[in-house]
């Protein structure tokens, strides 16, 4: 089992990501997720590694890829689209778990 974490507000996600890497799920993260859970000793697998790209935009574009799009939109009840996610080597995802960052009177902000 695969879950992709991307969040903002990390409130509870220490359990969260405990609880699944304790049930043996395989943990996908963006950029500071990736490094709060391994702050917690958790094993994760990095956005960036996965899509073989770096964040960009200042940390609003992570997870904006085929590889990461299509392990989310698959159908696994669709041969078309088994054969797809397997023809480009895309594992799907079982799992996503993300919040936004907060949006002010600017337009959407991350907090760094």
């Amino acid at each position: 089992m695969r879950a992709l974490i991307s969040t903002y507000d990390k409130t509870g996600l220490d359990n969260f990501a405990r609880s699944l890497a304790e049930l043996g799920w395989e943990l996908i993260a963006s950029g500071g997720t990736a490094a709060y859970l391994e702050e917690l000793g958790l094993a994760v697998e990095h956005v960036d590694a996965l899509t073989d790209f770096p964040e960009m935009l200042g940390g609003r574009v992570k997870t904006l890829h085929p590889r990461i799009h299509a392990g989310i939109l698959a159908r696994r009840d669709n041969d078309e689209d088994v054969a797809t996610l397997a023809e480009h080597g895309i594992a799907p995802f079982d799992l996503v778990c993300i919040n936004l960052c907060k949006r002010g009177s600017r337009g959407w902000t991350l907090s760094r």
